[in-house]
């Protein structure tokens, strides 16, 4: 069976070395259970996310460049939106993160792009929107993470008086 792109591309195997390290690194001892710095990195609340984010956002942005057609690229954004949203909400988004690894998924949603023939070259075109798109998230989950300390603020306020 003869090898992708993928898997011959020296400029994309860091996007897979990334992607272990940030969602699949390390094992939990006597356990198959693996994590990454992804859900270590959202325990700190409002600004965990970002690094993530950001991570990601570079991931998908580097598989454009390489051939990740519009559909796929899509996708890829909904696996991080889908991890950017849940993992942002308290407790049930750390619990969250742990188990659902965005960027280990869209490296496998490459690999079966690149394994079912379908690269079509520089995916430049999308750059801008996903770019648009990835800034517009990053700036929602640093004001929703201010909204929600601020609440829980005036909630605690509420209490002590």
């Amino acid at each position: 069976m003869p090898k992708s792109t993928f898997d011959i591309d020296d400029r994309l195997r860091w996007v897979e070395s990334i992607s272990r390290l940030m969602d699949s690194q390390f094992r939990v001892p006597g356990t198959t259970w693996r994590f990454g710095l992804d859900p270590i990195m959202s325990l700190i609340p409002v600004v965990g996310g970002i690094p993530s984010l950001a991570v990601s956002g570079i991931l998908i942005l580097t598989m454009m460049r390489h051939g990740a057609s519009g559909n796929l690229v899509v996708r890829m954004v909904l696996n991080v939106l889908l991890d950017t949203i849940i993992g942002a909400i308290p407790i049930i988004g750390n619990i969250f993160d742990f188990a659902y690894k965005a960027n280990d998924k869209n490296v496998s949603l490459l690999r079966r792009h690149y394994a079912e023939g379908k690269y079509q070259g520089s995916g430049k075109g999308l750059f801008t929107v996903v770019l648009i798109v990835f800034v517009l998230l990053a700036g929602l989950t640093v004001w929703g993470g201010v909204e929600l300390a601020s609440w829980l603020f005036h909630l605690a306020q509420g209490w002590l008086q």
